[in-house]
């Protein structure tokens, strides 16, 4: 998973997760709010009637009365003023029930004594829990849809800042891994960035890809040179071991022996030659401007190879299309490439085995050939090694010298062809051969 869809679900989910805990706590925290603002203005009513008080005296509620008690309309909120004892002292807020024209109703009731005239008072101030209780649902749904509306806008701001912040991260990403063709032939630039760690990993990869690309060529100019220059002594020593031959005073003992060793050197030159040719393709020496048909190919390698068909006795089916055409390519690369694996699905064949070649475009215009054998296949174990130089498999009679894959494989990097095996041992091997589009 990438990061920024770990930190997408982690944002997204941990404002849920408030969301979810803030649901559960809203009703508790609106009454709470509800019940302190209720308090809150059942003391400024208290604090109004005393200032009343402080300046008109009692007989401005009393007016004769010993007692006063006034309530609204629908019986929301009641006032009361009333003689008590000296001892008494209350100041409390409180829900107690009051009896009002024979309804008892629950009320919120502030009750508060006082001195006026050395006489002791009680002051009593109540709001209906009712009220007080019908604005909480709407305020609960108000202030859910103003949380949800901020957790809305900062996931947005979030997963903007996200993208914004490892933009860098998918452009060191994108411009160094992914679909890099090996060698790395462009030169490294660097991605522009104000976040260290990003900046450190980018002048890390590309430190890494210059020393793997040092050592790349390395390799391939030791490998061209090495090749290359070892042709000259073996051509001397083929030579001269010839001309040895020719002498007449040689005796059959040393004749023989010359031979085993002219064997030898033709095995090395053959090597040699191999792996000059890899060497060649890798470093680009061939130029991919022809354009061949894949069905020509076939015939003349067949026509080639038709002794050693015969030889086992192996019958070839070739079913490919003539109207196929591969452009932009190299002929004798690809007559190559052709040529080794036809070489192998008859050395590892059975007598009177069979072989079939076939092709198909695929739906994404990419063009497919199959070569299938029936011989005695590769162990599984062999199948990711058989590309590699100088693998050679344990099947008897294999006295190949472990390159003609490495060939194969060369030619088709080259060509950016991607190439699959599938074995099964005592079955058979097929090798498919894909084509880009164009």
């Amino acid at each position: 998973m990438k990061l920024s869809a770990k930190l997408t679900i982690f944002i997204t989910g941990s404002k849920l997760v408030i969301v979810l805990l803030f649901v559960l706590t809203l009703p508790f925290l609106v009454r709470q709010i509800a019940s302190e603002y209720t308090n809150y203005t059942l003391k400024q009513q208290r604090k109004k009637v005393l200032s009343i008080i402080g300046k008109n005296g009692l007989d401005y509620y009393f007016q004769g009365d010993e007692t006063y008690g006034s309530y609204t309309m629908l019986k929301e909120e009641f006032i009361a003023l009333l003689p008590v004892g000296a001892g008494l002292k209350m100041d409390v807020i409180k829900d107690s029930q009051r009896l009002i024209e024979r309804d008892t109703l629950n009320y919120r009731v502030l009750s508060y004594t006082f001195k006026q005239k050395n006489k002791n008072y009680l002051l009593e101030i109540g709001k209906t829990t009712a009220s007080i209780n019908q604005y909480n649902k709407p305020l609960q749904e108000f202030a859910l849809y103003v949380l949800i509306t901020l957790i809305v806008l900062t996931i947005l701001i979030d997963l903007t800042f996200i993208r914004l912040l490892i933009r860098p991260l998918a452009k060191i990403i994108n411009t160094r891994l992914i679909n890099r063709k090996f060698p790395f032939r462009a030169e490294q630039q660097q991605v522009k960035t104000s976040t260290t760690d990003f900046k450190y990993l980018d002048e890390s990869l590309i430190l890494l890809m210059n020393q793997v690309n040092e050592a790349f060529y390395k390799e391939r100019e030791f490998t061209s040179n090495a090749s290359h220059e070892l042709m000259t002594p073996i051509s001397i020593l083929q030579n001269k071991m010839e001309n040895l031959l020719r002498e007449e005073t040689l005796d059959e003992p040393s004749a023989i022996a010359v031979v085993e060793m002219m064997k030898t050197v033709d095995r090395l030159k053959n090597i040699t030659k191999s792996l000059l040719l890899i060497s060649r393709i890798e470093n680009e020496q061939y130029i991919r401007k022809e354009t061949v048909r894949p069905l020509q190919l076939f015939n003349e390698i067949i026509d080639e190879i038709s002794h050693r068909l015969e030889e086992k006795e192996i019958k070839i089916f070739l079913e490919v299309s003539p109207e196929a055409v591969l452009k932009d390519v190299n002929k004798d690369l690809l007559f190559l490439l052709f040529f080794n694996l036809l070489h192998n699905a008859i050395k590892f064949n059975r007598l009177h085995g069979e072989i079939f070649i076939n092709d198909s475009y695929l739906a994404n215009g990419a063009y497919q050939l199959n070569i299938k054998d029936t011989g005695i296949g590769i162990a599984k174990a062999d199948l990711p090694f058989v590309f590699d130089r100088f693998m050679k498999t344990n099947l008897e009679g294999d006295v190949g010298y472990g390159l003609g894959l490495a060939i194969v494989k060369s030619i088709a990097l080259y060509h950016q062809v991607q190439f699959n095996v599938h074995s099964e041992v005592g079955e058979g091997t097929i090798f498919t051969i894909l084509f880009p589009k164009d």
